[in-house]
């Protein structure tokens, strides 16, 4: 490998040193409904988002709560010797994407019936220090 191949590689690993991640997979609430708490903090301070968080009456705030402690937590066991409220962290990406949907059959008149789609999603959520 050149050296300067191994710089870059290096300074990958660095960047990724950074960077924790915290994933919520089949959570039951439609990707259109947590998708509304997750634009109301990307890009925020940690710490004003935990706020946020709390005080939001959406269904999916709570987990998205406790899923922005977990990217801390990881933040922390990645950078050692460092703490997470001492640092300014921030939220570099949170997105949202569709999973699993159960099919429901909802009995109808006339001998019909209409399918329910009971949708689920998986929220991911980076951190960064700013720099």
């Amino acid at each position: 490998m050149s050296a300067r191949k191994h710089l870059k590689a290096q300074e990958r690993k660095e960047a990724q040193k950074k960077v924790a991640f915290a994933k919520l997979n089949r959570y039951m609430v439609s990707p259109r409904k947590a998708r509304l708490v997750a634009d109301l903090v990307r890009g925020m301070n940690v710490e004003h988002a935990l706020h946020v968080l709390k005080h939001t009456p959406n269904k999916s705030a709570g987990p998205i709560y406790k899923l922005l402690l977990s990217a801390m937590a990881n933040w922390e066991q990645k950078n050692e010797g460092k703490r997470a409220d001492e640092t300014q962290l921030y939220i570099k990406e949170i997105f949202v994407n569709g999973g699993r949907v159960l099919k429901r059959i909802q009995p109808a008149p006339q001998g019909r019936a209409h399918r329910i789609r009971k949708r689920s999603s998986h929220i991911t959520l980076v951190v960064d220090e700013v720099e």
